[in-house]
């Protein structure tokens, strides 16, 4: 049995201070964000998912997006190393957790750079976007640690958002989908849909044809229930302030076996 653990962590005092790049910042209301977070967890659990909270990171401003920190291929859990030097101290608890959980670990060693945003797994295809926060050296340490395992690794261009993952994700299918002004190369992808809203690009496949997404985009959660899928929609606006959405605040191991 395929299992459905995701790791979660709890938004630290310091969420604020999150780092942006992209986009202008805004006033982050730490409370409701604390709040939107819980019911995000909620909406894991109600669809079967058993939350694994990650011990916090309360000096790290952006440890709530806990994506950043491992990418996860099977059972082996390679330890990220960001291209934001602040953020390097959000691996140490996410690594015992890992471990815990009975994953063998690996990490990206100096000079390489990646964060888990960057990385998008469809079936045994991981495409990994070389933009701000991964490097050239973390594309060839992921292929290093996962081509062995049966995988197959295409890098990607990213320019114009943060990470791979805030330009596109995959439904059920395995179709990319994404918002085309902010995708790089559409044409890297097999099979492609454009979706009318920037959120729009960002699910969380919870099994059943159920995605999580964010509620600030209906027009997406429309075109996608009408191909067949059923949208969970949450509301996460204070995180997408700091250009986090519904895939950097979790981590989901579906292939521990007991």
């Amino acid at each position: 049995m395929p299992s459905k653990k995701a790791l979660i962590r709890r938004p630290g005092p310091r969420l604020a201070e999150g780092l942006v790049t992209h986009i202008e910042r805004e006033k982050i209301d730490v409370d409701l964000a604390v709040r939107q977070w819980e019911e995000y967890a909620a909406a894991l659990r109600e669809h079967g998912w058993e939350t694994i909270e990650v011990d916090p990171a309360e000096d790290c401003p952006d440890s709530v997006f806990v994506e950043d920190t491992v990418v996860m291929y099977r059972n082996v859990a390679l330890i990220a190393r960001s291209g934001a030097e602040s953020r390097r101290a959000e691996t140490a608890g996410v690594e015992e957790a890992v471990a815990r959980l009975g994953c063998s670990v690996n990490w990206i060693w100096d000079p390489g750079t990646l964060d888990g945003g960057d990385v998008l797994k469809v079936g045994d295809t991981i495409y990994v976007g070389r933009g701000g926060r991964t490097n050239a050296a973390g594309v060839q340490q992921l292929r290093a640690a996962f081509e062995p395992l049966g995988a197959r690794v295409v890098a990607v261009p990213v320019s114009k958002v943060l990470h791979l993952k805030s330009s596109v994700t995959a439904l059920p299918d395995g179709t990319v989908i994404g918002h085309i002004p902010k995708v790089d190369r559409p044409s890297l992808f097999p099979r492609f849909l454009s979706v009318p809203e920037e959120s729009g690009s960002h699910v969380v496949l919870l099994g059943g044809g159920k995605l999580l997404m964010a509620a600030s985009a209906p027009k997406t959660a429309e075109l996608l229930a009408d191909l067949g899928h059923e949208p969970v929609p949450v509301d996460i606006s204070e995180f997408e302030k700091l250009e986090g959405c519904v895939t950097c605040l979790s981590v989901r191991l579906r292939e521990l076996y007991a």
